[in-house]
């Protein structure tokens, strides 16, 4: 049972709780013998700690990313928190819950599971609505699907994340694609749907989010092309020009080379895609950004990626 999260923690306060070893770095003291520079997590944050005693005990025994009981005194080190671990010990995964420890959606996962699975439902083209069923009659992806983040840092960084994101892609392209004529809005929706469904095992997120080694060997792109070609080889008579629009609007649909994209978009289909999933990705990491700054400014600090300060706006 979790009491005290890494937000509620100050200066003074004693720690004797649980949580996730994110890192875990060896040092040397000046006499030689080794000390440990540790990370510690949960869903609210993370604190740095060091480790004086029973270094050898928790090196040969403690990996990171494992469950782990701390205890010790919160102090500030160069104008920061530090916690200073008396003991830890390694909790096996089944006896924590998952939750207490990474962020989660705000949003309800079966509600949304359930509006895409109506989205689906209402597909017209008869092979690409089969494609879905294929995929929601596969509980094991449909349990990943519902839980995988979208993201390590950048948006949707959370439990049920990439539900959440694919839904939105989903229900704009809903309302964009009527905009243009001639526009296979079947065959983008599905894209908006399955374009990063790699990312389930592209991502570890049973302890902390982080890469797989599949992930960080294949990338979510060729993992989701995999992934996609397999299903539609169990659909009788798809179309082979449609499963290759398909599996190309996955492969495409970061925009170009330098962002991860295989190839760029080269169907009006794929190049929609693209700046939809720009459109949403990009919103949502701002308000996350905006929403962890300063309420009570008119500016949020600098976004070292975007490359700029967001107004927040004046308050009276």
């Amino acid at each position: 049972m979790k009491n005290k999260f890494v937000n509620d923690l100050s200066s003074g306060v004693q720690v004797d709780d649980v949580f996730v070893l994110s890192e875990k770095n060896i040092s040397q003291k000046k006499d030689g013998n080794n000390f440990l520079h540790v990370v510690l997590s949960d869903k609210t944050g993370k604190i740095k700690g060091v480790v004086w005693d029973n270094v050898e005990n928790i090196i040969n025994s403690i990996r990171s990313g494992d469950f782990v009981h701390v205890k010790g005194n919160v102090s500030e080190y160069r104008d920061s928190l530090q916690l200073v671990v008396k003991t830890m010990e390694y909790l096996a995964e089944d006896s924590v819950e998952p939750a207490v420890f990474l962020p989660v959606t705000c949003h309800d996962i079966e509600k949304m599971f359930g509006r895409i699975k109506k989205l689906t439902s209402s597909i017209k083209t008869d092979y690409l609505r089969g494609l879905f069923e294929a995929f929601w009659n596969d509980q094991d992806f449909v349990s990943k699907f519902k839980i995988a983040p979208a993201a390590k840092k950048m948006h949707h960084a959370y439990l049920g994340g990439l539900l959440e994101h694919s839904l939105s892609m989903a229900l704009l392209v809903e309302k964009i694609a009527g905009h243009y004529s001639g526009i296979n809005q079947d065959l983008l929706l599905a894209g908006a749907i399955l374009h990063d469904i790699g990312k389930i095992r592209e991502f570890d997120y049973r302890t902390k989010i982080d890469y797989s080694d599949e992930g960080r060997l294949l990338n979510h792109i060729v993992i989701g092309i995999q992934m996609v070609d397999e299903k539609i080889g169990q659909i009788k008579n798809f179309p082979e020009e449609d499963a290759l629009l398909l599996k190309h609007m996955v492969a495409s649909h970061h925009g170009i080379r330098e962002f991860g994209s295989p190839e760029p978009p080269k169907t009006v289909e794929a190049v929609l895609l693209n700046y939809v999933d720009e459109i949403d990705s990009k919103i949502n990491g701002i308000r996350n950004f905006i929403s962890s700054a300063d309420q009570n400014e008119a500016w949020t600090s600098y976004h070292n990626l975007l490359g700029r300060h967001f107004y927040i706006g004046k308050k009276e």
